[in-house]
């Protein structure tokens, strides 16, 4: 009998690992395939996801993912790597309408649907009242409108100066690269002249509120706004001290220029290794309105002009009636230089103190600043302080918050919502108090008596801060400001000896520098130079 062939026996290939424990590569049947790691911790909840979005809830997008992190289950992912070159992609997303356009016509159709019910129930002879609804059609269709004309398209706002065709561009700075700029360490200032007096702050106005309201009243005084190169002690500086000269608005102007909308301009001359900004006539004067805001007031440069108007009177006279008139004034060494004999006793209270900063490289910096009045402190010392007014003209225009009504009970909300749409010119005003070195600034909470009246305003509360912990509360960053004005003042002492003009560009976060003509706007500062002389020769 034939003994049966024994069962042949191939030895396995034993990968020995020589360094350590485990395999030593990957077998060939598992090359390229797709491996993803798992734990036995993980849960499996779907065989299969189609669209991706299976749990849309927040509280479950995490349920059924891996500890390995995420992304893990990518490995099983569907690619589709065939020619596509004979397909077209068609866009079939919406057109984004301007916020003024959404959710218009259906409505006004509801709207037609039940006015077209209720003139069929309605009797004969009844009429709707429909006065209410017209009397501020235009402000509602100006504050619809914003910065979009009636086909969506946005529109252009006007420079404060038209460009001629002779002013070559000299340079842009656009307002990403200003606000990365920083100049810390700046020096302590030096106090050159101290001038004017200035009345003591009445605190009475502290205890005013909401139902304890007081009236602003009209004050007949002079405020004197004198730019640079026509101030005589500037000029009497400029022979021995510094090659740099402003004023604190000029320098607030130029140090908060990442947050304006506004379109501004500034004269710059440079006489040697000098350097003087100026402003032209009427143009820092007024104080802008809803400048930050999301939705413009109105879209009328004449309405603006008017808003500027009303706020830079109410700020005006609110900073003169909440002092004491009559008392003995806090005076300076120097008189007020802006002042003839016949304006002595409708001098507004004021005092001028001109400093000087050392920005190293050369560049130092002489500037007039101004105080508003003077309050003595609780351990008897004499601090110097500014005082400023925020005004309401229609809380429907301005967030909807109503100062009568939060005022009293929520001041931080009030605040918070001028913080928001005035953002420039509170930062303006908190630099300037810092460079004048003032110890307080005063807020006043001014509302008009009836929103259709702009000439008659009530005083509803106060507040008061430290600049440097009101400029914290804004995020003004004094290292920037700093950075962005010499930035300034290094690209114009690069020029040529000659006229230059620093404009905002009113549509485009940037501004530009244009090297002008020396004859330009001479027709405005002849009309000044000759009110000078009249004054001088009174």
């Amino acid at each position: 009998m034939a003994a049966k062939p024994l069962a042949k026996f191939t030895p396995p290939i034993i990968h020995d690992n020589e360094t350590g424990w485990g395999p030593t590569g990957t077998p060939e049947q598992f090359q390229n395939m797709p491996y993803q790691p798992f734990a036995k911790s993980d849960r499996l909840g779907k065989i299969a996801d189609w669209t991706g979005a299976t749990y849309p809830d927040r509280r479950f997008q995490n349920k059924y993912t891996s500890q390995f992190g995420v992304g893990a289950g990518n490995q099983f992912a569907y690619f589709h790597d065939e020619d596509e070159s004979s397909f077209q992609l068609v866009d079939t997303t919406k057109l984004q309408r301007p916020m003024y356009q959404r959710s218009r016509f259906r409505p006004n159709q509801r709207n037609m649907r039940m006015r077209n019910q209720n003139s069929r129930m309605q009797p004969q002879g009844m009429q709707q009242l429909k006065a209410n609804k017209m009397k501020d059609r235009r402000f509602q269709n100006q504050r619809g409108r914003g910065r979009y004309d009636n086909k969506g398209q946005m529109k252009n706002r006007e420079a404060s100066v038209t460009v001629k065709a002779d002013w070559k561009s000299v340079e842009e700075m656009d307002f990403p690269r200003l606000s990365k700029l920083y100049l810390p360490n700046v020096k302590e200032p030096e106090d050159l002249v101290k001038c004017g007096s200035m009345e003591f702050y009445d605190k009475s106005y502290d205890r005013v509120n909401v139902k304890n309201e007081r009236p602003l009243q009209p004050v007949d005084r002079i405020f004197h706004t004198v730019t640079t190169s026509d101030d005589p002690i500037i000029r009497k500086l400029s022979k021995t001290v510094g090659n740099v000269y402003a004023t604190d608005s000029i320098l607030a102007t130029l140090m908060c220029a990442t947050r304006s909308n506004y379109s501004w301009d500034i004269v710059v001359q440079k006489i040697g290794e000098k350097l003087f900004f100026d402003k032209r006539d009427n143009t820092f004067d007024l104080l802008t309105v809803n400048e930050t805001s999301n939705e413009p007031p109105v879209d009328d440069p004449e309405m603006l002009n008017t808003l500027a108007l009303e706020a830079t009177f109410v700020c005006n006279n609110f900073s003169q009636q909440a002092l004491k008139t009559g008392e003995d004034r806090y005076k300076f060494e120097d008189p007020n230089p802006f002042i003839g004999e016949e304006e002595v006793e409708k001098m507004a209270s004021v005092g001028y103190r001109y400093r000087k900063w050392d920005l190293d490289n050369g560049i130092v910096l002489v500037t007039r600043c101004q105080h508003d009045a003077v309050m003595q402190a609780v351990n008897g010392e004499m601090q110097y302080i500014n005082v400023k007014a925020l005004n309401e003209w229609d809380p429907r225009f301005s967030g909807g918050i109503e100062w009568r009504q939060k005022l009293d009970s929520q001041r931080g909300a009030v605040l918070a919502n001028e913080l928001r749409n005035n953002a420039c010119k509170l930062a303006k005003w908190t630099v300037q108090s810092l460079l004048a070195g003032s110890d307080q600034m005063k807020f006043g909470y001014v509302s008009r008596v009836s929103v259709r009246d702009d000439s008659n305003h009530v005083i509803l509360g106060t507040q008061q801060f430290k600049p440097t912990e009101f400029a914290t509360q804004i995020s003004l960053n004094m290292d920037n400001a700093w950075g962005v004005l010499r930035c300034v003042i290094d690209l114009c002492m690069k020029q040529p000896d000659g006229k230059y003009l620093i404009l905002r560009d009113p549509n485009k976060p940037l501004i530009h520098l244009f090297d002008i003509p020396d004859n330009t706007f001479e027709s405005e500062e002849e009309d000044t130079s000759d009110e000078d002389g009249d004054r001088e020769e009174n």
